[in-house]
């Protein structure tokens, strides 16, 4: 059903055009004598044919078509302008301002009814390829979330392989990476970003898997020798995940090199200071030690949270940045609810 709008000051023309409207089939006429509030009925719907004339009280047909015409989402709709013979300026004009055809007075049936069926057919195929353009829309929309859920779970399976070979195993990832979107959440950044970290923060220590296992499984001290190959993993990771089309792997790459970076400029690999280690790193080194040191291991107890939050706090402005473990001591509510949702026993997918 179209719906068809009809503005004249004239009853008779309005009673005229409304049958002719009616023989047309599947249409729905909306007739008013005054402009103004034909245009007050636009702001609100939109009719898929206007039939205006010309000569009108208040607005006249040209100041109506261009005022219709900027409305949002109007640009499309076709207009048919009813003028006398001997307007051919006013007509020029119309064009100009946006009618796409014309009637003349007296208005011929015939006439009528063959420019009226082009309108509403030109009508019809503009809905349709709006229809069709937003059906497709919304396939890449939803081929696009599927792609990135199996990126997020070939992730997320990179990640646990590298903690298989570590004794750092369970929820760890999860915590790790909740806890720097809440970080994130603190320091203010934007949603998409939040999310980004979230997703990205697993893969800090893929690089692992290319370290050897007598020195990645080793129960006792490093020596200075097996430390350098462990401070490997970081440049591994960083090879194993750069240059990616993937924005998650390519954030994942800016984690892996720099998490081990110290705000002090005593950290690895590059011994960035301060601001220039990138912020995802000085985020997920806040959110890696604390789940570290409160979480249990083969070869240690878990801190106390107290005695882990006095560590961050200590660290501020040598081995985190001060806005990063302010954050997230701000926001210790989430805190306390990721610890409690992902215990070491329990390893869901993000």
């Amino acid at each position: 059903m179209h719906t068809v709008l009809i503005i004249d000051d004239s009853d008779i023309n309005l009673t005229l055009i409304r049958a002719l409207v009616m023989k047309l089939g599947e249409c729905s006429p909306v007739l008013f004598e005054n402009p103004l509030k034909a245009l007050d009925w636009c702001r609100e719907n939109v009719p898929d044919l206007v039939i205006v004339d010309y000569m009108m009280p208040d607005m006249d047909g040209l100041r109506f078509i261009s005022a219709f015409r900027a409305l949002h989402g109007r640009d499309e709709v076709p207009i048919l302008m009813v003028t006398a013979n001997d307007q051919r300026d006013v007509r020029y004009e119309a064009l100009l301002g946006g009618a796409n055809d014309f009637l003349t007075k007296p208005i011929d049936r015939v006439e009528f009814g063959a420019r009226a069926r082009n309108m509403l057919s030109l009508r019809t195929g503009q809905k349709f390829l709006a229809d069709r353009a937003q059906h497709l829309a919304a396939l890449v929309d939803e081929q696009t979330r599927e792609i990135r859920d199996r990126e997020k779970e070939l992730i997320f399976r990179m990640s646990r392989a590298a903690e298989f070979r570590d004794p750092e195993t369970g929820a760890h990832i999860q915590r790790m990476a909740y806890y720097s979107q809440a970080i994130a959440k603190g320091l203010d950044l934007d949603e998409s970003v939040q999310k980004l970290i979230l997703e990205a923060a697993p893969m800090h220590d893929v690089g692992k898997i290319g370290i050897p296992d007598n020195i990645l499984l080793k129960p006792g001290k490093l020596t200075p020798e097996e430390f350098e190959v462990m401070k490997g993993h970081a440049r591994l990771g960083y090879e194993l995940l750069n240059n990616s089309g993937s924005e998650i792997l390519r954030a994942g790459a800016q984690i892996a090199i720099s998490h081990h970076e110290k705000y002090d400029g005593s950290g690895y690999p590059r011994g960035l200071k301060g601001n220039d280690i990138p912020l995802f790193g000085r985020i997920v080194a806040v959110a890696d030690v604390f789940d570290a040191l409160t979480s249990e291991r083969p070869y240690k107890k878990a801190w106390p949270l107290e005695d882990a939050v006095h560590f961050l706090e200590e660290g501020r402005g040598k081995h985190f940045d001060p806005l990063c473990v302010e954050a997230f001591l701000a926001t210790w509510d989430i805190v306390l609810d990721i610890r409690q949702r992902f215990q070491d026993e329990d390893a869901p997918m993000l």
